[in-house]
């Protein structure tokens, strides 16, 4: 079928994106908002708004009757969950088909699949796609964690099956700190997901955070290279970037046909992401997990290739095939993104909500900022303190640092504190200029460096 009305079920930079790219395609847009975001840039710029209650996301962002209900009062086809909220929620993925909507994203069936850690473990391992070593399954007891712990040896991960964002996550050194994290995990994975089963990975010492972007129709997938995501603080990602600066053209050429190996087996459709940790010693990879919708870092991907991931996803969404074969795919330059939250990284990146006073968007060519931020807006305190990604772009690395540079210069949001110090310090760094870092080179870089960020 034909999308004609799309409902956005999100907010902030990511459904002003999707507006965007609706419009382009002569599709009506429905922004559903809290009522903390009836002001926001996305309701401003949609067709039609819906108010789906109350600032608290649970009553409001959460809630799948709510969001089902404004969809059939704004006369909708189809429904785009954004990324975070409901996006990975193959509960509200079948609740969108049975009401007679089109869901923007994968099947429920595969979200499921893929959504539990441990059944994708299983599903790579079938693929023929190189895991970590740790748990086959699912791990519910302490005891069956020491049997494991007992093969791969420490320091070992213990992760939640569900969920994501780095949430119950402990890392172990020794069997004591093992003995004292593991029921931290599951308390916070069962608060968090409502699911308080854990699995367990061998910690890969120097290990580098690389993904790959795939696209599918059901039948057939595609995928766009690779991204960086190794600079990240409390395991969120900060700083991202495509090609990877240390990738080999034949680790490269491995990685991402195991990627589109693993997404035709679960029969994927949409805009996904497979994450791979990387040892750069050994030229060794190893799939961790994969994301079932379009992810925050997205823009570097298509500043490299030309695809407009978010137009693509719609449009196979609507019954479209994949206007793309593998060999139309090409990657040229390089691109950089990094987050600007409203934190101060001079306080342990307290969150600063508040009125912004003044705007100043950066331009020229190769830069681009995806935001929600106009002059006068109020950033409300109860979401997400993402306030827009800053985007660059230059024929090699060297270029797009220097051009990150300049407008981070030229970026100005007055009235909130942001996390643009932090950057400015980055990329005068000399690892960052030479890409040598691994995901947990930051937190040691801000033991050292996080007070001169104010």
């Amino acid at each position: 079928m034909s999308i004609k009305t799309l409902l956005i079920a999100n907010r902030g930079e990511i459904a002003v994106r999707i507006i965007r790219a609706a419009r382009e395609l002569g599709i009506r847009t429905v922004q559903v908002h809290s009522k903390a975001d009836a002001d926001s840039l996305a309701a401003k710029l949609a067709d039609e708004t819906v108010d789906i209650g109350p600032a608290q996301a649970a009553k409001s962002y959460l809630s799948i009757p709510n969001i089902i209900d404004a969809a059939k009062k704004s006369g909708a086809d189809a429904i785009h969950p954004g990324y975070g909220f409901l996006a990975e929620n193959a509960e509200f993925a079948d609740a969108v088909t049975v009401a007679g909507f089109v869901f923007v994203g994968p099947s429920a069936n595969a979200i499921r699949l893929m959504g539990d850690k441990v059944a994708a473990r299983q599903a790579a391992a079938a693929a023929g796609v190189p895991t970590v070593p740790g748990s086959d399954g699912r791990v519910d007891d302490v005891e069956t964690a020491r049997n494991v712990v007992a093969r791969t040896g420490y320091p070992v991960m213990i992760k939640a099956a569900a969920g994501g964002g780095g949430r119950g996550i402990r890392i172990a050194e020794n069997e004591a700190e093992f003995e004292r994290l593991m029921p931290q995990a599951q308390a916070e994975a069962l608060a968090a997901f409502g699911d308080g089963g854990l699995y367990l990975e061998r910690v890969i010492e120097g290990a580098r955070h690389i993904e790959v972007q795939i696209l599918g129709d059901g039948e057939n997938v595609v995928h766009c290279f690779e991204r960086e995501c190794s600079l990240q603080r409390r395991r969120q990602k900060v700083w991202e970037e495509a090609p990877s600066p240390v990738l080999p053209a034949d680790i490269r050429d491995q990685l991402c046909r195991s990627a589109v190996a693993l997404a035709k087996a679960v029969h994927y459709r949409g805009a996904g992401t497979l994450e791979y940790l990387y040892d750069d010693k050994t030229r060794e990879f190893y799939f961790i997990e994969m994301n079932t919708r379009i992810q925050v870092e997205h823009p570097v991907t298509e500043f490299i290739t030309g695809v407009d991931l978010v137009r693509e996803m719609i449009c196979v969404a609507g019954g479209a095939k994949l206007r793309y074969r593998q060999e139309d795919i090409g990657r040229r330059g390089h691109a950089i993104e990094v987050r600007i939250n409203a934190e101060d990284p001079s306080q342990n990146f307290m969150p600063n909500p508040g009125v912004v006073n003044a705007l100043h968007i950066p331009g020229g060519i190769g830069v681009r900022f995806d935001t929600l931020l106009y002059a006068g807006y109020v950033i409300p305190p109860f979401y997400d303190s993402l306030l827009g990604k800053l985007i660059v772009w230059d024929d090699d690395r060297r270029g797009a640092i220097a051009r990150l540079k300049r407008a981070l210069g030229e970026l100005k949001i007055e009235g909130v504190k942001t996390t643009k110090p932090l950057y400015l310090a980055l990329v005068e760094d000399a690892d960052v200029q030479a890409g040598q870092f691994d995901t947990r080179w930051l937190e040691r870089w801000l033991e050292e460096h996080a007070a001169r960020l104010g």
